[in-house]
């Protein structure tokens, strides 16, 4: 594990679901996320996907760290750290993509939600560190679908949670996609701790500081479309 002054965390997804955060996710001028429809179709038959990638590898995604949530784990008395294949680069935490699918659905249609699949980050996760208690974020998979990330959690070691509702994603302030060779690059998504994440850090170093929805960060997605 290696720890990191300047505190950044990130999160990822890739490809097709660009189009799909921001249009899945609550609009501009909704202040905190909110889950997405689940899965619904007008005909009996599930449409056919405009596109697909059926099996999703590489790269990254890094997020900054708001400066008020860095704010929050300095008065904790909190130091992040890396965990695994992240890596911090530039002041940014990156989480390899290794692995997953998205189908991508005609927005126009009725189906919902209209970008789905799985994109998994084994092997990586932060981490934060107060005294003698060490907590650990790790092995992330987004479900672009609801604009969710879960993840495992351990506490000194010791499994705390298995794939728990760790963040939501908030497409409202995306900015417009740019493409670098055959990597999709995508700036703006927002990264909210759930109530779940805010109940499990507060509930371990003792606090309430922690609330719910409160924003994390700015994420840039590179994305490998091929």
């Amino acid at each position: 594990m290696r720890t990191f002054t300047k505190a950044t965390i990130g999160f990822a997804s890739a490809g097709i679901l660009i189009a799909g955060l921001a249009g899945c996710s609550t609009p501009a001028a909704t202040p905190a996320p909110a889950p997405a429809a689940s899965s619904s179709s007008s005909a009996e038959a599930e449409p056919t996907p405009l596109a697909s990638i059926p099996s999703l590898s590489g790269v990254d995604t890094a997020v900054l760290l708001d400066a008020d949530f860095g704010a929050a784990l300095t008065s904790l008395g909190l130091a992040a750290g890396t965990v695994g294949t992240a890596t911090l680069e530039e002041g940014s935490l990156h989480f390899p993509i290794t692995g997953g699918n998205v189908d991508y659905y005609d927005p126009q249609e009725d189906y919902r939600p209209y970008v789905q699949g799985s994109i998994e980050h084994e092997g990586s996760g932060f981490s934060l560190t107060a005294g003698d208690i060490v907590v650990e974020l790790t092995n992330f998979t987004i479900n672009p679908g609801t604009s969710e990330l879960f993840g495992d959690v351990s506490v000194n070691g010791e499994s705390a949670a298995t794939q728990a509702l760790l963040f939501n994603l908030y497409g409202g302030t995306l900015e417009p996609l740019q493409m670098d060779g055959d990597n999709a690059i995508l700036t703006g998504t927002t990264v909210h701790i759930s109530s779940v994440a805010a109940g499990l850090l507060n509930s371990t170093f003792s606090t309430d500081a922690v609330a719910d929805q409160m924003l994390v960060g700015i994420a840039t997605i590179t994305a490998a479309t091929k």
